[in-house]
């Protein structure tokens, strides 16, 4: 075998072990029970911010559903001039969690964590629940309000507050289904928990 033939196959081979697993969603993203039992870590970390901040698991799974059906590197897509001139990406939301660079850093100077990525499964829940109680904190929407948090997380809380969604059919639509996912989650959880 010469020695270029074997230098490719351990490249093929090497290529096919990395990747994009690591990002990768979950297989059965309708399964709450499934999802954690394939994702540990991901259980950790939402009962870590569920400690921490009171938002539940079941509304952190059905917002990182919603935003990134939990890939870690999820972005929004580009946007192209005539069709085909490339002119950057539609937002600065990245991460499970889609959060936009301005929050992420007013959360990171907020909680002191300026290493924190938003690829990070800890580091989302953690801001998602750190956004959340600050919306409930200002705006009185309960932690367990899937559909509202949802609602003020999407608009941000100005926006909220000034009913912007009302305007936006297809958005209060998105958060209903939000809340029902939510709730399924919620069901499905308190079956795999005994």
């Amino acid at each position: 075998m010469s020695r270029y033939f074997r230098a490719a196959l351990v490249l093929l081979f090497l290529a096919s072990c990395g990747g994009g697993g690591h990002y990768a969603a979950p297989r059965q993203l309708d399964n709450a029970c499934a999802i954690l039992a394939e994702r540990p870590q991901y259980r950790a970390a939402m009962r870590a911010a569920e400690r921490k901040w009171g938002v539940p698991i079941w509304v952190q799974m059905a917002v990182i559903h919603q935003e990134s059906k939990f890939i870690g590197n999820a972005q929004t897509p580009h946007r192209f001039a005539l069709g085909v001139i490339p002119m950057g990406r539609q937002s600065t939301a990245y991460g499970y969690s889609q959060a936009l660079n301005g929050t992420w850093e007013e959360y990171q100077k907020a909680e002191g964590r300026r290493g924190a990525k938003r690829d990070d499964i800890r580091a989302a829940t953690d801001f998602m629940g750190w956004y959340f109680t600050e919306t409930r904190a200002k705006l009185g929407i309960p932690l367990d309000d899937a559909a509202d948090q949802y609602l003020a997380y999407h608009e941000g809380r100005t926006g909220f507050a000034n009913q912007s969604h009302l305007a936006k059919p297809w958005l209060v639509e998105v958060a209903a289904k939000v809340g029902a996912r939510a709730e399924l989650y919620r069901t499905q959880l308190q079956t795999c928990r005994r």
